[in-house]
């Protein structure tokens, strides 16, 4: 069962220009100079129950607009979209009854109110029992330790526990599907540890579709095993996260780390007869190779750089999604002719 049907979406939007000096702006005020932005550009998305997809680009890319049009808040240039059997933007009123939403950037709670006075106004909005809201919200605040902030207005609390407010507000109404834009942004490792362990155990026991947005690649490791990758407002990559790195990375990722300051240069040169790609490591006198080829030929690079420079530590890693998303937005192979 797909949960989202999405064919031919499109979104345009008009930016105005304004003429220099007095006389442009009369001009102004007869014809107005625009241009039509396109931020979706013609996309096609299916999403079954219980997948945990990770919608992913660039700033600029589509994602938000996308989120935006499935959940209603914005109409479709032209395309077809069904959500939850819906509508989005003409079933308004029964479609937000299906669906969770949480905009890293954005409240759904009240600033100045206790954060259950929020829970509880949600929970006339959505029309729940007493029996469901409180044997369900048990169960979040309990999973997300929220219990000790009940008490407190909104605008007392951190960032990460905020969010983890905004995300037990979203799952009041137990929805089927969550959208979640941006939720980790900011968060310290411990608080996104916990999220994510609750968002696995929603999916697991409820079959929870849940889309995501992220910067945060970090985040689609942990939860996703499919992709959907945009760019200028166009899906260039949809499938699983490991066949994603299997054919965009070739090879495997050897991080050295020297003992004294080497040039990328000099690495270049020494393994100039091999495909390797190098870039710098975070750690001080660190650098990653990419190296394409079998075991073997990692073994060959390995022994030329130790042979000529002194070295401190080395490790084989796999390439990671953060370097698959670097090298095709660097490298330009996704885009279109």
């Amino acid at each position: 069962m797909n949960v989202i049907e999405v064919h031919g979406l499109r979104k345009e939007f008009k930016s105005y220009s304004s003429r220099k000096g007095l006389g442009g702006a009369f001009r102004d005020l007869l014809t107005r100079n625009y241009t039509v932005l396109r931020a979706v550009d013609d996309i096609s998305l299916n999403v079954k129950q219980g997948e945990m997809v990770a919608y992913i680009g660039e700033n600029g890319a589509g994602k938000s607009t996308t989120i935006k049009m499935l959940t209603g808040i914005l109409t479709p240039t032209a395309g077809e979209v069904r959500v939850n059997g819906m509508d989005p933007h003409r079933q308004r009123e029964a479609f937000v009854r299906t669906i969770g939403v949480v905009f890293g950037q954005r409240s759904q709670l009240w600033w100045d109110i206790a954060v259950q006075e929020s829970f509880r106004l949600l929970k006339k909005v959505y029309r729940l029992s007493d029996e469901h809201y409180d044997t369900h919200m048990k169960e979040v605040i309990e999973t997300l330790e929220i219990e000790p902030l009940l008490d407190k207005p909104v605008r007392k609390l951190s960032l990460g526990q905020r969010m983890r407010c905004e995300l037990a507000a979203a799952l009041i109404h137990n929805p089927p599907l969550l959208f979640l834009d941006e939720p980790t942004i900011g968060l310290d490792v411990l608080v996104k540890m916990k999220m994510r362990e609750f968002l696995k155990n929603i999916n697991r026991k409820y079959k929870t579709t849940i889309l995501l947005t992220t910067h945060d690649l970090s985040d689609i490791e942990a939860l996703c095993d499919r992709v959907v990758l945009l760019d200028e407002g166009r899906i260039i990559y949809d499938g699983g996260l490991e066949a994603l790195q299997n054919n965009w990375v070739e090879g495997k990722q050897v991080e050295f780390e020297f003992q004294k300051p080497v040039a990328k240069e000099d690495l270049e040169h020494i393994t100039r007869d091999f495909p390797v790609k190098w870039r710098a490591a975070e750690k001080l006198r660190g650098w990653k190779a990419t190296v394409e080829g079998d075991d073997d030929t990692v073994s060959r690079v390995m022994s030329i750089v130790m042979s000529h420079h002194s070295i401190s530590d080395v490790k084989l890693n796999q390439v990671s999604t953060e370097e698959v998303i670097r090298n095709i937005y660097e490298e330009g192979i996704h885009r279109h002719g």
